[in-house]
Order: structure tokens, then C-alpha cells, then sequence
């Protein structure tokens, strides 16, 4: 009776598990000649010939990056001469103009200089990794996504300045590309004995565990089609991801817990002679987060609280909604505490900004794009209007907004961000009872269908949509036949040629991604190849045990165990740690620090040991045979639980049904 594997795509679930290998089998098709006009006009919207990002993304270099980054095991984690073909061309007809410059950007890398006793690591992962010379050693701020990039990145800055070693380490936030890599700059020997501290803001460790648990393969799965890692790289692939390039395809995730704790909203601390104050800003781009100002050095960090993009109120891969009032009130206490303080700002994603008049409107207009976002989604709302009519309505911002182009929608949109504001004070529901409980897609593509006059008629319409370039109705149109006859070739085959091209016009670059995922998909099916890229056992081991039994609780087929009750004792002997746990209709819930006085069945093990279950080092009847697991009881019970609990499928369908 073996304990499933908990974490199948919980460990990178922000990421997602990435597919080893191309999905593409058919070529991907060429723009249309009404795709390449679209983008073409975008030359005359936006300031192209305004070349200060390029300046200043090449500012301090020292030595350019361009070379691919193997994990432990010899695999490529980081590859960026994939990307090539972006230097130096102009944006071809499948590329939006605007996503292509930005790609270009984040196609600069290397190690550079941004002020003095201060470095940074740019696009060897998606992530910054900063590097402050103090004293007698160096302070890491944010060590890039796993354990290969940040070693390979360390040794590039070793190899242009003295070997100090790391006396400190900062995670400005939760989210795993902040801190997975934290294992290749430092060792926990030397954590462990002193030699090296860890600061977090409060709030960080139990974020950083659980914000995917609970939804973890849900969230996997869709961020493949958000970062759209399995796709090809090239001019009708994957070009960018906003951020940064990608993510890294394989290597190991690690975590060590932070020793000092950032609890005060204002803190400051001095580290090895750098004198250091944090900002909390808890419930901004994430739940922990916390900005950093350096006074000796006149430098601000702005973690990713303020990125040269339009950031997301919430993700297309998923997770809580953010707070955009909430995220403007802490831009703006930046602003006004650092800003005429600052002569240059520096962050996680993308290239500094020098000059306290250009920190000072950059750090104002984003502050501003967020509040706008929140207050004319709510003035809108008000009004009666729904998600998709505000989106519709709201599709720009204020002119001097629109024109910069750092509140451009390469990582997150206006769109889908006022959507995500009306969500957040309104929930799922916009008001019209016909869709307070519409068909689900099979039923109501069927019916559509039917409507219509047949699958033919649907085609036909959809055709002369198609050339009519009237792509998004297409896509809409062909999605009820393909959810109505999913084995539909000619349907999926239109709906893939109208997401494709939706993908190449798209400025966003999670959109294209998601466009051109759906589009592979649709005509090649979902790739069955097993995921690289989720190796992450100090996640796995970082799981509290309540946090294990509430990942176990939403394994549980309700309907089937309903009838079924069961009460169960579990103490880990190292944590000297007892929780009870009652399974009642369908339900597991569990008390912490209590047992049952009867218990139907009593599990008494090491913590150590649930997690080389986890991990898949060994298995719960194995142990239990060699009695390093106590059992007393309903075993067989016991056993039929956990033995029958619900597998995550990592590769459901999304396109089809």
C-alpha cells in the first residue's frame, strides 16, 4: 500500500514540469497577409526609434553571456544560443514588433556592473542574480531558479572579481525562480554553523511552500501554456516569455530555510559593512515580498515589484488574485522614501534604471498602471458592465501610460488584468443568470453545433471568417465543433491556423505562448513525454506534516469514499508531533497536536522517512515490512485509502475535451 507520490508537478508548479523535447511535429504555418499587416502597423504606434533600453541593457557590461549551462547530470538547463536568431534582425511578419524588441532585450546577458560594490547576473535564467561586495564576502540577492544556473552565473562573476565567499544570502520573495538556485551559491553546512545568514521577509518560508500546493499539477499543466517551454524556439515558436527568455529545462530546485526573519513593515540591518533597509510589501507581485534600499550605494532594488512590463494581477497559469490598490500604495511609499534618494534602481527581471528623474517617473508610472487598472475596472463594474465588456472597453492606458515601454502587456495584459480586478471584488459570476449555470463545453458545443446546422455549416462560416481575418471569432466558433466532435480533423486543424495567428499578432508574450501551445496541441495532441525540470526534494522536505495531509485531503474521491469513516492517529517520533485525523464523507480533515483517545488505526513513523516516501527513495510498505513504520489497527483500511487515492494527470487536455 504504497503513499502516492505527493508533489507530481507541485514542485514547479509556478513553472510548470517542462517537456524534455519539441512538441512540434507539423511546421507551424507562416503569418497571413492580414497577420503581417497587423504588425507591420505596430511600427507606427509605438517610439521604435527610441534606442535608450538597448543603452542601457548594455550599460556596465563586463563580459556577455551566450552559452548553454548543464545541470548536474550533463543535461542543458539554460540554452541560450537557442534564441540566436533574434540578434540583430528585424521582427519578421510572425512576431508582434513590440514582443520582438523585448525578446531582443532579454537577449542581453552577461555579467555587468550597476553601481559601485554591485553586480548583477542578467538572462541566465529568467531571474536577476545580484551580487554586493561587502567587507569580507558577498550578499546573493535572489539565487536565479535551481542549483546549475546560479553555480554557472556565481562563477562568471568569480571569474572578473575576487573569490570572497558568499557570507549572506537574500530572497526578496516567494516565488521559486527568487531562491530555487540558492543551493549552487552557498552550502547549508555553512548556514548551519553561522558562517552564512539568510534573510526573507515574514510570511516567506510557508509561502514558498504552499502557494501551489493545493493546485499544484492544475497549475503545472497551464503554465506550459503560459511560458510555452515545449515549444520550439524561433520565429513561429517561442521567443520570449516577457520576464525573461524561459525558464531552465532541468536542473535541481533547493531551498534553505532563511535564519533571520524580515517582520517590521521598515528594518534595517547592517551585512558585512552593508547597511541595508527592507520594505515589506506583503500581498503586491507576491504574498512575502520586500524591497530593498542600499544608502551607501544610492541603489534601490525593487525585487519585482516594478519590472519593465505591465506585471500580472493574475497569472494565466493561476493562483490568487493580487491586489493592484495595494501594489500602487507600496510603489508609492518607494517612491516618496527612496526616490529622490536613488541615482539608480535595480530589480529581478530585466536592466537598472539610472538617474533619480527617470527612478522617480519610472516608479510614478507604475504605480499609476496599477491604480488605473483598479479603479476604472471598478468605476466600469459599477456601471454594470462585465469582465469581457470592461476588457473590451478599457483596451489602452492613458496615453503617456501607453507610450512607455515598461507598461507594455509582455507579461501581463490590460486585458486579462481588469478581468482579474473584477474577479477579485465580484467572483466568477458577472451578474446575468444565463451564466450562472451554463452547459459545460461538451454539452454546450453539441448544442452550438446543432444551432448552426451541422459541423459543415460551422466550417464554412468559420472558413470565410478566416479569411476574412476575423481570427479571434474563429477561434470561438471552432472550439464549440472541436468540443463537439473532438475527433473533428478539419475543426481542429481551423481552430489551430486561427490560434496561430492570434499567437503571432499577440505584444503579450504568455498570450502567444498559450496562442501557440493551444495551436501545437490541437494538431499534434499532448505530448505524453515525461517532465525535466521538477527535481526539487527540498520542497518535498520543506512540507510541514499538516501541509502533507492537506495535499492528501484534495487526493480524495469524495463519492467514492463517502460512505467510508475512518480515524486515524499519525505521530512522527523525530518532530515529536501527533495529529488526528478523521476521515468522514468523503472529508479528511485533521487536528494538529491532539490525538484521537480511539482511534481507528495508529501510524507512529519519522518525518524523515514520509519524505524519502515522497521522493520515491523507498515505499510506505517497504518500511512497514522492516518495521521502520509502527502500524496498529485497521491496517487494511489504511492501506485502501491511501492506496486509492487520485493520481494528478499533468497532461490533461486543455484544447479538447
Amino acid at each position: 500500500m504504497p503513499v502516492p507520490l505527493l508533489l507530481q508537478g507541485l514542485s514547479l508548479a509556478l513553472f510548470g514540469g517542462f517537456v524534455a523535447t519539441s512538441l512540434a511535429a507539423e511546421t507551424p504555418k507562416p503569418a497571413t497577409a492580414l497577420t503581417a499587416s497587423v504588425n507591420a502597423a505596430w511600427n507606427e504606434r509605438l517610439p521604435f526609434a527610441d534606442q535608450a533600453d538597448f543603452q542601457a541593457a548594455r550599460r556596465g557590461l563586463i563580459e556577455a553571456f551566450d552559452g548553454v549551462i548543464r545541470d548536474e547530470d550533463g543535461k542543458p538547463a539554460w540554452d541560450l544560443p537557442a534564441y540566436a536568431f533574434l540578434n540583430g534582425k528585424p521582427a519578421p511578419d510572425s512576431v508582434n514588433p513590440s514582443l520582438w524588441r523585448q525578446a531582443q532585450l532579454n537577449n542581453i546577458a552577461g555579467l555587468f556592473q550597476v553601481s559601485e560594490r554591485l553586480y548583477q547576473l542578467r538572462g541566465m535564467d529568467l531571474a536577476n542574480m545580484n551580487v554586493i561586495e561587502g567587507d569580507t564576502g558577498l550578499i546573493i540577492v535572489d539565487p536565479l531558479l535551481n542549483q546549475a544556473t546560479a553555480k554557472a552565473a556565481l562563477e562568471l562573476y568569480y571569474k572578473h572579481r575576487p573569490r570572497k565567499p558568499v557570507v549572506a544570502v537574500i530572497y526578496t520573495h516567494a516565488h521559486v525562480d527568487h531562491f530555487g538556485g540558492v543551493r549552487g551559491v552557498v552550502d547549508e553546512a555553512d548556514v548551519k554553523a553561522g558562517k552564512v545568514r539568510i534573510y526573507a521577509p515574514e510570511g516567506f518560508f510557508e509561502h514558498a511552500i504552499s502557494e501551489n500546493v493545493m493546485a499544484g499539477p492544475a497549475m503545472s499543466r497551464r503554465a506550459q501554456y503560459m511560458y510555452g517551454a515545449p515549444l520550439p524556439r524561433g520565429e513561429r515558436g517561442q521567443v520570449d516569455a516577457g520576464l525573461g527568455k524561459s525558464v531552465p529545462s532541468a536542473g535541481t530546485i533547493t531551498l534553505i530555510r532563511p535564519t533571520d526573519v524580515i517582520a517590521q513593515p521598515i528594518e534595517r540591518r547592517r551585512i558585512d559593512g552593508i547597511d541595508i533597509e527592507f520594505q515589506l510589501t506583503p500581498g503586491t507581485e507576491a504574498p512575502a515580498e520586500m524591497n530593498l534600499y542600499f544608502p551607501q550605494f544610492r541603489a534601490l532594488c525593487m525585487a519585482e515589484n516594478a519590472a519593465r512590463v505591465q506585471h500580472n494581477i493574475l497569472t494565466l497559469r493561476g493562483a490568487l488574485v493580487r491586489d493592484p490598490k495595494v501594489w500602487a500604495g507600496y510603489l508609492d511609499q518607494a517612491l516618496q522614501r527612496y526616490g529622490d534618494k536613488s541615482d539608480v534602481l535595480f530589480a529581478q527581471h530585466h536592466w537598472p534604471t539610472w538617474g533619480r528623474a527617470e527612478i522617480q517617473t519610472f516608479l510614478a508610472d507604475q504605480r499609476d498602471m496599477y491604480a488605473f487598472i483598479n479603479s476604472q475596472t471598478l468605476r466600469l463594474l459599477n456601471q454594470g458592465l462585465t469582465p469581457m465588456e470592461i476588457a473590451e472597453k478599457l483596451k489602452t492606458l492613458p496615453p503617456r501610460l501607453a507610450n512607455k515601454w515598461y507598461t507594455r502587456d509582455y507579461y501581463g495584459s490590460l486585458s486579462h488584468n481588469v478581468r482579474a480586478v473584477y474577479q477579485r471584488y465580484m467572483g466568477f459570476y458577472d451578474g446575468n443568470p444565463a451564466n450562472l449555470n451554463p452547459l459545460p463545453p461538451v454539452e454546450a458545443g453539441q448544442h452550438y453545433v446543432a444551432a448552426m446546422g451541422g459541423a459543415d455549416k460551422v466550417l464554412a462560416l468559420a472558413r470565410e471568417s478566416f479569411k476574412q481575418g476575423d481570427y479571434r471569432w474563429v477561434a470561438q466558433l471552432t472550439n464549440h465543433l472541436v468540443f463537439a466532435e473532438p475527433d473533428n480533423k478539419a475543426a481542429r486543424e481551423l481552430q489551430a491556423d486561427a490560434l496561430e495567428q492570434l499567437g503571432y499578432q499577440s505584444e503579450n508574450a504568455t498570450w502567444r505562448n498559450a496562442y501557440l501551445m493551444g495551436a501545437n496541441e490541437l494538431r499534434n495532441g499532448v505530448s505524453r513525454q515525461p517532465s525535466v525540470g521538477s527535481n526539487a526534494p527540498d520542497l518535498v522536505r520543506s512540507l510541514t506534516p499538516a501541509m502533507f495531509f492537506d495535499y492528501l485531503s484534495v487526493r480524495i474521491d469524495a463519492e467514492k469514499e463517502a460512505g467510508e469513516d475512518l480515524l486515524i492517529n499519525w505521530s512522527f517520533s523525530d518532530l515529536k508531533e501527533d495529529y488526528a485525523l478523521t476521515l468522514r464523507n468523503g472529508v479528511l480533515t485533521h487536528r494538529d497536536g491532539v490525538l484521537h483517545p480511539q482511534a481507528d488505526v495508529s501510524v507512529t513513523m519519522d518525518k524523515e522517512l514520509l519524505d524519502r516516501i515522497a521522493l520515491k527513495e523507498t515505499s510506505f510498505l517497504k518500511q512497514l515490512m522492516v518495521g521502520n513504520i509502527s502500524m496498529q489497527g485497521e491496517r487494511l483500511k489504511l492501506g485502501r485509502l491511501l492506496g486509492g487515492m487520485d493520481e494528478p494527470d499533468g497532461n490533461f487536455n486543455i484544447v479538447t475535451p
